[in-house]
């Protein structure tokens, strides 16, 4: 079937977007003839249902299936229900425990509801790899595994690292990059997408698929977004995420305390605004607009993605009324706090504004519930402000600072 150009733009247009934001496209030259043909493609990204709750690091990879869509491609929500169960030993330094068949499903369930809040659900195939690969045979997996060698198993990085340092390796940890490339095969796809971290086993799709007679797959892989914290990848057991289920008011609070500089990363990994209208925003902030107000347009747009426009608009009435208007005193004069490039923790910043006394005390109070970023209540002890940001911190119902952190030269 033909696509629309009525309703898609030409192929150099529709590459020009689709690399938007992009870290890697393998091939590029690859992804231009197959979008000449003029066919709908089949893009496929998996998730592993690892945890019942997806976040804005999620998103990413889903924003960009969006794009395709939009330009009338086939996109595909493949759900690892069956490589789930071995577990992803990327970037992981010993063997990952795998989760149990039921603790699979329940998560699998909150996926398909949660992806729809980005995606059309009229234009979105949702599958499970579990229905081609718990299919298989035992000769099936050795005919499989005969397509690739340790040697090359080896190349992958985190698997290259624990064999030098005698970690050991489990012979199911070989056996998810080769089922996850043979997702690939089972599907036929065009495209793969995922993050940086997933490029190895993306790559072994390629090779899969011109092991059983197919063209190879283009690989499309996206950056890791950073958490709150501007450090670490966004992650639940990292306490830096932001879950696209939370309340209105929380994830709006937590988009508006990103430091300035995480602000544009995010504006191009998860805004649907058009690049010359970032641009802009850019620019307005050079000439002196505020980075607080470019934020807040921001945490609108995300906030109303997940929650609606109603309640995006009474997130920020709430948080400018919090933080701005009733709360914080006007006079709050500005501090300047030299960081380095690691940035400086919770508690000694709180030490250094004058809101405790020691870092012990700062602790007790963060654990305690007592401290908030911008109005936003943490609990975290790990978290860590970086250079380029301004923030209001308080303590209790009181106490309140104004810091703004530069990098120390």
């Amino acid at each position: 079937m033909a696509i629309n150009d009525e309703l898609v733009d030409p192929p150099a247009e529709q590459l020009a977007e689709l690399e938007r934001g992009a870290n890697e496209v393998l091939l590029t030259a690859d992804l231009t003839r197959k979008l000449r043909r003029g066919v709908p493609l089949r893009v496929k990204a998996g998730f592993d249902p690892t945890a019942p709750d997806l976040h804005l690091g999620h998103t990413v990879l889903l924003n960009k299936m969006r794009q395709f869509q939009q330009f009338g491609h086939e996109v595909i929500f493949l759900i690892g229900d069956f490589t789930g169960l071995i577990g992803d030993p990327t970037g992981r330094n010993q063997t990952r425990p795998p989760l149990t068949a039921e603790q699979v499903q329940a998560n699998a369930r909150t996926y398909e509801s949660q992806v729809f809040k980005i995606l059309d659900p009229d234009r979105t195939r949702v599958d499970f790899n579990s229905r081609w690969l718990g299919a298989m045979g035992a000769a099936d997996l050795v005919r499989l595994a005969a397509h690739y060698t340790v040697a090359r198993m080896l190349e992958r990085d985190d698997f290259s690292k624990r064999y030098k340092c005698g970690q050991p390796i489990a012979i199911h940890e070989f056996l998810y990059p080769l089922a996850q490339g043979y997702d690939s095969v089972a599907l036929k796809a065009d495209v793969e997408l995922g993050g940086t971290d997933q490029k190895f086993n993306l790559l072994v799709g390629r090779q899969l698929q011109s092991a059983y007679g197919q063209e190879p797959q283009v690989v499309l892989t996206m950056p890791l977004l950073e958490g709150t914290d501007g450090v670490n990848k966004m992650s639940k057991s990292l306490g830096n995420y932001i879950g696209i289920c939370e309340p209105p008011g929380d994830m709006f609070g937590k988009v508006m305390s990103i430091s300035d500089d995480l602000m544009w990363r995010y504006y191009e990994l998860l805004s649907f605004r058009p690049l010359a209208d970032i641009a802009a925003l850019r620019r307005s902030a050079s000439e002196g607009r505020n980075p607080r107000d470019i934020k807040l347009e921001l945490a609108s747009e995300i906030t109303a993605r997940f929650h609606g426009a109603g309640a995006a608009t009474a997130a920020q009435r709430e948080f400018l009324a919090r933080v701005s208007e009733r709360t914080v005193p006007a006079d709050l004069p500005p501090k300047v706090v030299p960081v380095d490039a690691a940035g400086m923790r919770l508690a000694n910043l709180l030490k250094a504004s004058g809101l405790a006394a020691s870092t012990s005390e700062a602790n007790r109070k963060i654990e305690e519930g007592a401290v908030r970023i911008d109005g936003v209540r943490t609990t975290d002890r790990a978290l860590t402000l970086r250079a380029g940001s301004d923030h209001v911190l308080q303590v209790g119902s009181r106490r309140f600072a104004r810091i703004k952190l530069e990098l120390e030269t």
